[in-house]
């Protein structure tokens, strides 16, 4: 996932943080509802509305927010969404999985379709490109936290599968289905996590070069920037050299 962290590191370089920060508030309310009415509107009662409330405070969306989205799950008017997932190629024979909510099937379809077209990718079958990623749990926190191996241990201790610790922060990875009790347990170690959430793993990745990976960017932007779209997962590595030249851009 190494390419995916630059990836949010160029993003945040090119000024789109305010644009993608009202559209990812949009789509943290979004699962958040969803969430709340597939089950118990309690998020200590209800896994899956309990991680992505934490996911919301985690990206500083504010308390009343949260509330409404839940609030409005319970009080009927809530919207009915279905959960769709595309898969497709990008350019250089890069796979992408889309994870799209929608309220219109056929609209959303139809826009993955021509956006993948109109940025040099085609959309494949569901199961297309899904065998080379894992669904995964992932929970980051900051480097301060601890050490390699106070991370380590308190990972093994809490049941997770593997730990990556660098100098920008730690990741821990554990099977999808444990990711509550997982991030449960981390949490009472170790404090408030960054970041804890489902995530696509890809198992093997892409070397792509700048023009390539230019191509791939505007994909990519393409597909977060539909209101439909919740999560973009593509299996590309960037060199350093290369990520230096798309900041620079």
């Amino acid at each position: 996932m190494a390419g995916h962290s630059k990836w949010a590191n160029i993003q945040h370089r090119k000024g789109r943080q305010d644009k993608l920060r009202a559209k990812l508030f949009s789509k943290l309310s979004k699962e958040i509802t969803v969430a709340a009415k597939m089950g118990d509107p309690d998020p200590d009662k209800n896994p899956r509305l309990r991680l992505a409330v934490k996911e919301a405070k985690s990206s500083s969306v504010p308390k009343d927010v949260i509330e409404r989205a839940i609030n409005k799950a319970s009080g009927g008017d809530a919207e009915n969404y279905d959960e769709i997932r595309y898969e497709g190629y990008g350019p250089n024979g890069v796979a992408v999985i889309v994870e799209a909510m929608t309220d219109n099937k056929n609209r959303t379809a139809s826009t993955v379709r021509s956006t993948f077209s109109k940025n040099g990718g085609n959309l494949g079958e569901t199961g297309s490109v899904g065998f080379m990623f894992d669904r995964k749990g992932q929970v980051t926190y900051p480097a301060d936290v601890g050490d390699a191996d106070t991370v380590m241990m308190a990972a093994i201790e809490a049941g997770a599968e593997d730990v990556e610790s660098a100098e920008d922060g730690h990741v821990i990875w554990c099977a999808d289905t444990d990711l509550n009790e997982v991030s449960n347990a981390l949490e009472a170690e170790l404090g408030e996590s960054e970041s804890t959430k489902l995530v696509w793993k890809p198992t093997t990745t892409t070397e792509l070069g700048l023009e390539d990976a230019q191509k791939l960017m505007r994909l990519i932007e393409a597909l977060e920037d539909d209101d439909d779209i919740q999560t973009v997962t593509a299996n590309f590595e960037i060199s350093d050299e290369v990520m230096e030249q798309l900041g620079a851009e």
